[in-house]
């Protein structure tokens, strides 16, 4: 074998094996939600009603989902949308279908996790623990952004 060969084969088994070192674990995922945010359990059953929600174009479920008001940022502008009611009448113009096909696959283990939030299909969507009181001795989890 050449040295040329030799070398690439050799490159070749450091980025396989460093690009499964990037990769993150839903272990890795869910410490880092309850590192930064607690509550990472509480995550799951919004989660999951979310992705659901979207591949089927459920706007009430997906509006019930949402801390009001919500920013949303769709066709070159940004909207404060007020309550549930605006989102849901507006919802086509507000989620774009590459958004809710996007959230639609999103995966535990692609979450990327900030003291931001949790963001779903590459910034898309935004998830925050709400605070329910001044002390946030209790939280829930919404969807704080939409970024089309």
């Amino acid at each position: 074998m050449s040295r040329l060969s030799a070398a690439l084969l050799l490159l070749g088994a450091i980025l396989l094996g460093g690009s499964s070192a990037l990769a993150q674990s839903d272990n890795d995922i869910y410490n880092r939600i309850e590192e930064l945010h607690g509550d990472a359990a509480g995550l799951d059953r919004p989660l999951r009603q979310l992705v659901k929600a979207m591949r089927s174009v459920d706007a009430k479920t997906i509006a019930g989902l949402a801390e009001y008001p919500l920013t949303v940022k769709a066709n070159g502008e940004t909207y404060d949308v007020e309550n549930a009611e605006d989102f849901i009448d507006n919802f086509d113009d507000l989620v774009t279908p590459e958004t809710r096909r996007a959230v639609g696959r999103q995966q535990y283990e692609d979450l990327f996790v900030n003291s931001d939030g949790v963001m779903l299909a590459g910034g898309a969507v935004w998830m925050g623990a709400i605070c329910e009181d001044n002390a946030c001795e209790a939280s829930h989890w919404a969807i704080i952004a939409i970024n089309n």
